[in-house]
């Protein structure tokens, strides 16, 4: 499907009345979760076009007045979509359960890309990203029993596991450390592109959620967690958006912005459950691929270029939810114990040098506790064991994985250990059916 060939939505018909902006949000008791999980992305990709639209205009002094008048109406039309993506989210879902979501996001959508990127170098840094959102989830899912009662799988559905994965407490860098070698603009498919942008995209909506309602909560221990994960998903952004290259033009950026929305809404389109929501996403859909042919003049009449040279002729699909769990155990049980070089590559524990940058950093945030270990201890003290959720042999193996992850030189003196997870693991794991 050439996008660039469809019709879409004529732009004056893309106007809404308030209740057409705000409209019914789904049953979050009922929902299915990859239904929420679209929701959650569309919103971060929403969000980042609104963004970047915004950005550009202050920053790019070759736009010129009707340039600028095109993407200030462009751009409160994707702002009126993200409002009516956003408020689906319903009021009885609470902040935690929503963040339960934002994990799955990360986790299912990470593995996805993990298993369809092209570049293997982009591959890599997606795979150590997804072992650090993996145990964000397990975190937060404690809290979602110790504050709410809660199981995850009432969020998660039995889709994505539960159990450790690269401790929260080493995902701790200095931000310059997380930078990597960007593609090449030229040699680079469209495929690699849209996927950076769809994960970035879902990884700073992940952020901006955390930042904006993590102080809900009362509780100290959870609102340092929500700082602590929070401050992990700023370096996310910056790790991703570093592999993206920094000589494309701004018309190639927005081009591909652009094209990313059209490739995401189609996804979620196909994939949808939900009659409604299928709906709603075919609405955006046409709406987006208007907004891609007024992007593609303006890229012409700038770079002399056929869009299709950057783009492509085919459509790409950068995401698709369903169980990653195999592919997340097999990246579990390889590399718990991987870390930043230090450079814009990767090494294992025992071949970090004495003076790696990193642990300046652990050592400092992490001196009084680590909120992420201190969910553990807490929970451990309220049921005698950890909250999870996989097959048997899996959350056996907890042990061995921290085993693999544990650095004595920057561990946080809270840190649970694996004497402590081999005794929780003989106790049976909550049964939330009882």
């Amino acid at each position: 499907m050439n996008v660039l060939k469809e019709k879409g939505m004529p732009f004056e018909k893309q106007w809404r009345n308030w209740h057409e902006l705000v409209i019914r949000p789904f049953d979050h008791c009922d929902v299915d979760c990859y239904t929420r999980t679209r929701q959650i992305l569309l919103n971060g990709i929403e969000v980042e076009a609104w963004g970047f639209k915004h950005a550009l205009v202050r920053l790019c002094p070759q736009l010129d007045n009707d340039d600028k008048k095109l993407l200030a109406r462009v751009r409160r039309i994707e702002d009126m979509q993200e409002t009516t993506v956003n408020y689906l989210t319903p009021s009885g879902q609470s902040v935690l359960d929503t963040t339960l979501g934002y994990e799955q996001v990360a986790v299912d959508l990470t593995a996805w890309l993990g298993q369809n990127e092209p570049d293997k170098y982009v591959k890599e840094t997606y795979d150590f990203g997804l072992l650090e959102d993996f145990d964000h989830l397990y975190r937060y899912s404690q809290w979602s029993y110790m504050m709410e009662g809660s199981d995850p799988n009432h969020i998660l559905q039995n889709q994505t596991d539960v159990v450790i994965g690269r401790p929260t407490q080493y995902h701790h860098n200095c931000s310059a450390m997380r930078l990597r070698k960007p593609y090449d603009k030229d040699k680079t498919s469209p495929q690699t592109k849209v996927n950076i942008l769809t994960l970035l995209s879902g990884e700073q909506q992940t952020h901006n959620f955390y930042a904006e309602h993590g102080m809900m909560y009362g509780n100290d221990d959870l609102r340092r967690l929500y700082g602590e994960i929070g401050d992990v998903e700023e370096e996310h952004v910056s790790m991703y958006e570093s592999l993206i290259d920094p000589d494309e033009t701004p018309p190639e950026k927005l081009l591909l912005h652009e094209f990313t929305e059209v490739c995401t809404y189609h996804n979620c389109y196909q994939d949808e459950t939900d009659e409604r929501l299928k709906l709603l996403w075919e609405e955006f859909l046409a709406m987006e691929i208007e907004h891609l042919h007024l992007v593609s003049e303006l890229y012409k009449k700038h770079e002399n270029r056929d869009p299709e040279e950057i783009i492509g002729t085919e459509l790409v699909m950068p995401c698709h939810f369903e169980s990653q769990k195999d592919y997340v155990t097999k990246i579990l049980k390889k590399e718990t114990g991987k870390r930043l070089d230090g450079d814009t590559g990767y090494a294992y524990i025992k071949e970090l040098p004495k003076d790696w940058t990193g642990y300046d950093v652990q050592n400092t945030v992490n001196s009084d506790g680590a909120p992420s270990e201190q969910a553990i201890q807490n929970i451990k003290t309220s049921i005698g064991r950890d909250i999870v959720s996989a097959d048997k042999k899996l959350i056996e193996s907890q042990p061995e994985l921290l085993k693999e992850a544990l650095e004595e030189k920057s561990k946080a003196p809270n840190t649970v250990s694996v004497a402590e997870y081999e005794e929780m693991t003989l106790i049976e794991p909550f049964d939330f059916d009882v």
